[in-house]
């Protein structure tokens, strides 16, 4: 009979030591939008996988992509800035 035994790092992987740093959780609060946005598009997929989608399932997944799209254009935008050198707008 062999015993099964647990690897040590296995089982401290995520001590306390290894938390999330503050830059690390302003990150995830700043991308949250892109994150809830993917989500909402991932649901609207996984509705339309073992069925025909309806013009109601396409408008609820072109909405989706739509918003995802936005989120992750405002995420950009906040990152790069308002403004562009140069004046340029």
């Amino acid at each position: 009979m062999s015993h099964i035994v647990t690897v040590q790092d296995a089982v401290t992987a995520f001590a306390d030591f290894m938390e999330p740093t503050a830059a690390e959780l302003d990150a995830i609060e700043r991308e949250m939008p892109v994150i809830l946005a993917d989500v909402d598009l991932l649901d609207a997929q996984i509705v339309t996988l073992d069925r025909v989608p309806t013009e109601l399932d396409a408008r609820r997944l072109r909405r989706a992509r739509r918003r995802a799209l936005a989120a992750q254009v405002a995420l950009v935008n906040r990152a790069a800035g308002t403004s562009l050198p140069g004046g340029a707008a």
